[in-house]
């Protein structure tokens, strides 16, 4: 029988990681293999071709993970919203393209949650890759991360883009009632806490993708504005014809409109990644001399296939991440036992706490 597909997203359990090497499962044994993996004076070049051996340069696939110390959610850490919201289901492309009601739900919860987004500030984990880089040990970093991709909207019909400050705005202005509601929520602190349990405690359910759920909303009620290029002058659609964009008297989307709707400027659940970043992504693993995964659990297709192709081309591999990560036995089958790091390593460590370590060790090393 033909083994299934992985349900996207998957959000089963996966199994607990085998550090690599053994010495790694504590704080000091971590950083001197995570040290060693990233030295370019301990570089495995057998290991690579005469191309690869021209750099000394590490790629890094980054997840949701390595924000969470930046007071955001992640997807299936210890505080993860799939670990702790067994029931949660993130929308799909399809459902927000073709799906007024869907929609409206969507940005509902976009605008509660778009304060504590908008106010996130990038933690010492973000700071360490850019010292890598500084030292000119990294040089791609290829992020599954939506965040900083959620401050700008694009319309699926015209592409132009719209900052998302000036979209929420749009949001306030069109739903008083809302914009009320968020203001007594900000005034009595509820969504000033980051902690999961306190946030289920005051009723609301926070998500990587900056929304906020609140049980039994009136979520029909919610309005968002009509992309204002195609208002102004309605693309043509496949068919040759012209769109029609129509707004209430307020200015909110109609129904009536077939164009003119406004999506997060991100890869969403089942959408197609642009071919010229699929291209990129894949060129960077090409060129690189090792992998370096951090905060993610790889249990996204698009992030797995990069690995799999990193391991391939018989580059080292480096995880960095709190929990199991899909099918991460097959990144270090055939590991050499003298293995100190260089040829491979596998961290159940926390990104916060363990780059930043690193890093100073890099500029002695």
């Amino acid at each position: 029988m033909k083994k299934p597909l992985m349900r996207i997203p998957y959000t089963g359990p996966l199994p607990p990681p085998t550090i690599i090497p053994g010495f790694a499962n504590t704080p000091t044994g971590a950083r001197h293999a995570l040290t060693r993996f990233l030295s370019p004076q301990v570089l495995p070049n057998a290991h690579l071709s005469s191309v690869d051996k021209a750099s000394t340069k590490t790629v890094l696939l980054t997840g949701a993970g390595i924000s969470v110390a930046s007071g955001l959610a992640d997807y299936r850490g210890t505080g993860g919203t799939y670990t702790l919201n067994r029931t949660y289901r993130p929308i799909y492309y399809n459902e927000f393209t073709s799906n007024h009601e869907a929609r409206k739900r969507y940005w509902a919860r976009s605008f509660l949650g778009w304060t504590n987004l908008h106010k996130a500030r990038p933690n010492v984990a973000h700071n360490a890759v850019k010292d890598l880089g500084k030292l000119g040990l990294v040089s791609s970093v290829i992020t599954q991360k939506l965040h900083g991709y959620l401050r700008s909207l694009v319309c699926i019909h015209c592409h132009n883009q719209l900052p998302r400050s000036d979209f929420q705005n749009s949001l306030s202005s069109l739903n008083p009632q809302w914009a009320t509601f968020l203001e007594e929520m900000l005034a009595t602190g509820a969504l000033n806490s980051e902690n999961p349990g306190e946030r289920k405690a005051r009723g609301l359910k926070s998500n990587p993708d900056g929304d906020v759920d609140v049980p039994n909303a009136p979520y029909t009620t919610f309005r968002y504005p009509a992309c204002p290029t195609c208002l102004a002058s309605p693309p043509a659609l496949a068919d040759g014809t012209r769109a029609s964009v129509e707004v209430d008297d307020d200015g909110a989307w109609s129904p009536t409109s077939n164009a003119g709707v406004l999506k997060p400027a991100v890869v969403m659940f089942g959408e197609s990644i642009a071919s010229d970043i699929r291209t990129a992504a894949e060129r960077a693993i090409d060129k690189a001399s090792r992998l370096l995964v951090v905060g993610s659990s790889l249990a996204t297709y698009s992030a797995w296939r990069l690995v799999k192709r990193a391991k391939e081309r018989h580059l080292p591999i480096g995880i960095l991440n709190l929990g199991g990560v899909r099918g991460e036995e097959s990144f270090y089958a055939g590991l050499e036992t003298a293995n100190e790091g260089e040829l491979g390593v596998r961290c159940n460590e926390s990104a916060d706490q363990l780059l930043p370590e690193v890093v100073d060790n890099l500029r002695h090393y």
